[in-house]
Formats: C-alpha cells, structure tokens, sequence
C-alpha cells in the first residue's frame, strides 16, 4: 500500500510533472471545449468585457492561447490579452498576447477560466465495506486502485458527505482555494470560472474520474499519456452561478434560425448566419456545452455583473 501515491499525487505527477502531459501535449488534439467548437464563445467574451469596459482579459490555462488569439482577430489592439499556462509561450502566437506561468497579485480585468478547475488533482476517496471513508491510491502504470488509510476532511463533510460502501468523492478544497486565489487577484474586474460540474443534490455515487487521448474517452489511467479530469463541485465555488446558455443568450450568441428570405436576398450573409446559428446552438445544447456551469466574481463593478441564479 505504502508504495502506492495518492490518486492526487498520481494525478498531479501525469498532467504536471516534468514530462506530464500539459507540459507536452497540444490539448485541443485531445478533447474540444467551447473555445474549439466556435468562434462564437471568443464573442461571447469580447461583448463580456465590452458589457463592463474592461480592455484586459486574462485566460487562465489557456492550452496554446486558442481564446486569445481569436480574440485578437475579432478586436485587433482593443484588448490586452494575457495567456496564463504551464508551458512556454507558443511562437505560433500573435506578437501582442503576453504570456505569464504566474498570475499577477492584481489583475483590472476580465479573467476566464475555461475548462481549468477540472483538470486540477483532487484526493479520491472511497467508503469501505464498514462504512469507514478512506483515500484511493493508484497504481500510475494500470490505474490499479487500493484503499489506503481512513479519511476526514471538512470539505468532505459539508459538500460531499458518504455513507454507503462502494460511494466515492473527488474532493474538491484544493480547488476551492485555487479559485479563491483566482479571485482575490481580481482588482476592478470579473472572474469566471467555465465547466462542466454537480451540485450537492446532484453528486456521481461513484465519482466522476475520466481519461481523454486524441478526442476518445479512454481508461483512467496516470500514466501521463492522456487527460485526467473531474467533474467540478460548483457549489462550494466562491461566486454565483448560471448555465453556458443563460449566460451565452445573454450576451446575445443565439441559435435563432435567419428568415428563408435572406436567402434570396444575400446568400451569402443567409449561410454565415445560418452556420452561427448551428455554432450558437452547439454552445448552448442541453445535455453538452449548455449545460457547463459559469462561475462568476465580479469586484469593483458597481453590481454590474451579468445577471445569475
């Protein structure tokens, strides 16, 4: 048992180590995010930052800087654009987007965190057949498991309790405070955090553990070959909550069809339109991207920030 880490340490050592696969892979060849799927989510973001005149935006793992590139060719020289991630700035990038591997102690402006709180290693626990909780180690080359030795955590307690044997729970304080720290950050500005997650009333029975390797869902294994991921406790986030589609309909990304005539009129107009609305509908699907969770933070904004459940 000893000999075996943490599903955190297992976790962290795959995505973060020194030949971990953030540090070496391309993600977008891996999985598709909203940033991948459409053009239309870096809309969103622009008409975010217009909507609170904020002219810097700071993408939080930003993979390659897909966003922000995007965002450069919708509003060349608007906006600073500032790329936060563990590897070096890509040379592919345009001249004008900064790239940082810490994050500023303040930042005026709008910071987006998209698909990053998943991908940041809990401790996994598992409750025995006596009903007592206990941390999961693996076995980094076959994703073999073995439960270690009894666990109590407070965040486990108030967000996450277990009873029955066999339950299990990725515990998400290490995310909490790397969030929190996200947001303290934030001087006169808006934080938010994007991604698919549950609630108390909504926990995984068995957790949410999934691998992905060149766009397929894999087995969980951390070997440092393929994405480790988790679903997100959204609840015990600092900040309020809406779903991708409210917030998306808000900023006016819409899967509203163009009327026939346009078709006559300007065909070509009628297919860009035609094919926004396809995008806009994929961004805002029930069951898929619409669903993810927006977190949002607003400081210093006068009670501006985008209206939220």
């Amino acid at each position: 048992m000893a000999e075996l880490p943490t599903w955190r340490e297992a976790w962290t050592a795959a995505l973060y180590g020194p030949d971990g696969f953030y540090r070496r892979e391309r993600p977008g060849a891996h999985f598709r995010t909203s940033v991948h799927a459409s053009p239309l989510f870096a809309t969103a973001m622009l008409a975010l930052a217009r909507r609170h005149d904020l002219t810097t935006v700071v993408d939080v793992g930003t993979g390659r800087g897909e966003l922000l590139g995007q965002l450069d060719e919708l509003a060349p020289g608007e906006l600073r654009l500032v790329g936060h991630d563990v590897v070096p700035r890509p040379s592919d990038l345009p001249p004008r987007i900064e790239w940082v591997d810490r994050l500023p102690d303040r930042i005026d402006g709008l910071v987006v965190a998209n698909e990053w709180l998943d991908d940041i290693p809990c401790d996994v626990v598992e409750v025995d057949d006596a009903g007592t909780v206990r941390l999961v180690h693996v076995d980094p080359a076959t994703g073999e498991e073995a439960l270690g030795e009894p666990f109590d955590e407070p965040w486990l307690n108030s967000w996450w309790p277990l009873a029955e044997p066999g339950t299990r729970a990725e515990i998400g304080a290490a995310r909490d405070d790397d969030w929190a720290d996200v947001v303290r950050r934030v001087g006169d500005g808006l934080a938010v955090a994007i991604d698919y997650g549950h609630t108390l009333d909504r926990r995984p029975a068995l957790g949410s553990l999934t691998a992905y390797q060149h766009g397929r869902e894999v087995d969980v294994i951390p070997d440092g070959s393929r994405d480790i991921t988790a679903h997100v406790a959204v609840d015990s986030l600092i900040g309020t909550r809406t779903t991708q589609r409210e917030a998306l309909h808000s900023l006016g990304i819409l899967s509203t069809r163009p009327p026939l005539d346009r078709a006559h009129a300007d065909p070509a107009g009628y297919v860009r339109e035609l094919n926004d609305a396809s995008a806009a509908a994929e961004l805002t699907a029930r069951g898929g991207l619409g669903d993810f969770i927006w977190i949002m933070s607003p400081h210093g904004l006068d009670g501006r920030a985008p209206a939220a459940r």
